[in-house]
């Protein structure tokens, strides 16, 4: 199974800022993330007007629009509750990545890194740490049970996650 890493925090404290400069990072060390965004917005990765808009519009339940450089598949889900991301995460070619990261989904139970951001408007004690948070990426020193990582230096972050990954495929943590 791929390793999954959430990136979880409050709006506003960095969540994108980071995977932009990780994802990066981790591909120069030869790592081939795959990403899963969760979004409370209505979103749609399709405009008005292309034709590909037009007959999802009227009616087709999915819609795959393809080009010689990507692909997309976009699948209309009015009637779903819950976004499942185990569910997501099996939608994803496994055969090209070596990690999954996922900005969001903060209550799953997924192995995150939680950020804090001193500016960000929140109180070190609102930081919620649970079972699955396997470190900490904050821009001040704290003192809590799990590794804290600088949020501002990206190396010192993708050497954790290696490590984190390594860890995940030895046979000792099955």
């Amino acid at each position: 199974m791929i390793p999954l890493l959430a990136v979880a925090a409050w709006s506003g404290t960095g969540k994108t800022t980071l995977l932009k400069k990780l994802i990066p990072a981790l591909c120069e060390r030869g790592i081939r993330p795959g990403l899963i965004k969760h979004t409370h917005h209505d979103m749609d990765v399709d405009k008005p007007g292309k034709d590909s808009y037009e007959l999802r519009k009227a009616g087709a339940a999915q819609t795959l629009v393809a080009s010689q450089q990507r692909w997309a598949l976009m699948t209309e889900t009015p009637e779903e509750n819950e976004l499942d991301l185990a569910w997501l995460v099996s939608r994803m070619d496994a055969s090209k990545l070596d990690l999954v990261l996922v900005e969001g989904f903060k209550h799953d139970a997924v192995a995150k890194i939680v950020l804090f951001r001193e500016a960000a408007g929140h109180s070190v004690n609102e930081l919620v740490i649970d079972e699955h948070t396997v470190a900490v990426a904050s821009d001040i020193a704290l003192d809590i049970s799990v590794p804290v990582l600088n949020l501002n230096d990206t190396d010192g972050i993708v050497a954790f996650i290696v490590a984190w990954m390594r860890l995940c495929a030895s046979p000792e943590s099955a």
